[in-house]
């Protein structure tokens, strides 16, 4: 019987041992924010856009990039990827934050632009992201 349940215990610690070290060897794939980004981004600019994922990226990678308050650019990202323009909803930033949404725009007026309208000149800029972001 002593034997039995050693026996037991030694197969159960094996199992868990071994399950464990495969947790370790295989870190947990994490997705990539702004692949994930441009996913969302892109069915919103269909259409409007020849190359959306391109302005997507953009808009990620440049005009995001000028937002330097963690609340508003994840506000904006938000924006950009649930309607495919520049939009920050009040109530996604803390309420001591709300009077910059003004100011976050006029910063991003120019990126912005540059994106949508010029999006195929920084086509080349977009095949290696360097994005600032880590949204």
């Amino acid at each position: 019987m002593f034997f039995r349940i050693s026996a037991a215990a030694i197969v159960v610690f094996v199992m868990l041992g071994s399950s464990a070290q495969a947790q370790v060897r295989s870190p947990l794939k994490l997705p990539d924010p702004r692949a994930e980004f441009v996913r969302q981004c892109a069915p919103h600019m269909m259409g409007r856009w020849a190359n959306p994922e391109a302005v997507c990226g953009c808009l990620h990678d440049y005009a995001a990039a000028a937002v330097e308050d963690t609340d508003l650019r994840a506000a904006l990202l938000r924006g950009i990827s649930e309607t495919g323009v520049p939009t920050i909803e009040t109530k996604w930033v803390p309420a001591s934050k709300q009077s910059e949404i003004g100011a976050t725009f006029t910063k991003i007026a120019k990126p912005t632009l540059q994106c949508m309208f010029e999006a195929a000149k920084l086509g080349s800029l977009l095949k290696t992201p360097r994005s600032p972001i880590s949204s």
